[in-house]
């Protein structure tokens, strides 16, 4: 049972690491950089790469998805903590690292949750900024549709977040669409019955 349990390529472990580690580290490198040119969240104007649908604009996000939750960081930050583990523990305890197509999905998610939870410990925070600031996240990311609910503009985001929704867009296609079929009942149940009728 222990074995069927932790059964999967040892390549997946490196895979998963490269994929958390990379995806971090571009998350926190982009974020350095676009900061560092661009400034803080006002002091420039939107850098249109497609004029007026993709660009670049800093912007500091002290909630969650959509800005909600604004001023709890710290729980976020202790909830991207436990989830983190939480990835691991079903990887690599519970075996879920037998499916490629799993340790991409949660290699990526833990990758966005590494990049966003350096910036929910307040790692990147200086003295001098807004003091709320310091749980808040670095987004940089404009996207808008002029017309469109909600996409007019889309709320600003980062490499984390990409990597978050593609990630959690993975994993539902596993659930709804790759999930093994349910295995045949056992021969069990039926050599009991034809014991019991002989």
């Amino acid at each position: 049972m222990d074995n069927q349990l932790t059964s999967y390529p040892r390549s997946r472990i490196v895979l998963f690491l490269v994929l958390a580690i990379l995806g971090a580290a571009a998350d926190l490198w982009t974020k350095a950089v676009i900061f560092s040119e661009r400034g803080l969240p006002g002091m420039s104007p939107p850098y249109w790469l497609i004029d007026e649908i993709f660009g670049i604009q800093t912007a500091v996000n002290i909630g969650a998805v959509f800005g909600l939750g604004a001023g709890k960081g710290t729980f976020f930050a202790i909830f991207s903590i436990v989830a983190g583990i939480g990835i691991v523990v079903w990887l690599f305890k519970f075996g879920a690292a037998a499916s490629l197509w799993l340790t991409w999905a949660l290699g990526m998610i833990s990758g966005g949750i590494l990049g966003n939870l350096y910036d929910r410990l307040g790692m990147w925070w200086q003295a001098g900024y807004p003091v709320e600031w310091k749980s808040g996240v670095r987004d940089w990311i404009l996207f808008r549709i002029e017309g469109f609910p909600m996409l007019d503009p889309w709320p600003n985001f980062n490499i984390a977040d990409s990597l978050l929704v593609v990630g959690a867009g993975m994993l539902m296609i596993q659930s709804f669409w790759l999930a093994k079929e349910p295995e045949p009942a056992t021969d069990s149940y039926s050599n009991n019955n034809k014991d019991n009728d002989g």
